[in-house]
């Protein structure tokens, strides 16, 4: 099932995609997903996929990201596998949808990268969950780009500047409900260039894992979105440029590149 956040007659509103159409919701597909089960309740409204605008397909009340989960990255960036995974925030602010514009910030000096990323979108209150029952909160599984600035990350010493401007986190173009997420390629395309492709088979901390060891640190809630690392293969964006992330069994989220004017 592909969950979708639209805009119809001016108004945001959760669908399901029906193959090139979407049905609406009568309300929020979080408010019925119970025990590892979507329930959704349609309200008899249908759209051509062409007449409707895709949003994010969650709002978040936060974004967590693990850094240095794909061993291909730590190699190419000279940075130690942690020992635990190692976890940032992003703000709610900085989410974009399909077709969105990630907008360069206004800097002397920037570097802008992408990074592919599987998102886990976590769909109800969960705080403290083992890894055997991790994936009983998991709402589904989106495309995510973890836009960067090098030049704040290398300069601050910790990752929120470089990783919180406005439009630094792409994420769709829908939730997908029915995969399993522990072996899915996961690719970014540069102007239609491939310049990222790994497994989620090679993530050093696995999704289970991750939700466990986040979830007894903070209450994780309905919509929060957390990033599972990114493989080698990150690189810089110019304006103009298109990036896409393509993730198997999903699909693919386009942005394009503009400067701050």
């Amino acid at each position: 099932m592909r969950i979708v956040r639209f805009e119809a007659e001016s108004k945001p509103r959760y669908g399901i995609l029906d193959g090139s159409a979407v049905r609406g919701l009568q309300r929020s597909p979080f408010a019925s997903f119970r025990n590892g089960q979507h329930h959704p309740n349609f309200d008899g409204s249908r759209y051509k996929l062409n007449e409707v605008r895709l949003l994010a397909p969650c709002t978040p009340s936060k974004m967590i990201c693990l850094g240095v989960n794909y061993r291909s990255h730590a190699i190419e960036t000279g940075l130690a596998i942690p020992p635990v995974p190692l976890i940032f925030l992003k703000p709610s602010t900085a989410v974009i949808g399909p077709e969105d514009k990630i907008v360069l910030p206004r800097l002397e000096k920037r570097r802008v990268d992408y990074e592919a990323e599987l998102g886990v979108v976590i769909g109800k209150r969960v705080k403290g969950i083992s890894t055997e029952r991790a994936k009983e909160c998991v709402f589904g599984y989106t495309c995510f780009n973890d836009v960067s600035e090098r030049y704040a990350q290398k300069s601050d010493g910790q990752w929120t500047r470089c990783k919180g401007y406005d439009t630094f986190a792409p994420i769709g173009p829908w939730t997908e409900t029915e995969i399993e997420p522990d072996d899915l390629k996961v690719e970014s395309y540069l102007n239609g260039e491939m310049r990222q492709s790994a497994r989620t088979s090679d993530l050093i901390f696995g999704i289970a894992e991750i939700i466990s060891f986040i979830s007894g640190i903070m209450t994780l809630l309905p919509g929060d979105i957390i990033a599972t690392g990114t493989p080698s293969g990150i690189g810089k964006m110019h304006p103009g440029d298109m990036i896409e992330i393509k993730i198997e069994k999903i699909g693919t989220l386009k942005n394009y590149v503009v400067d701050h004017d």
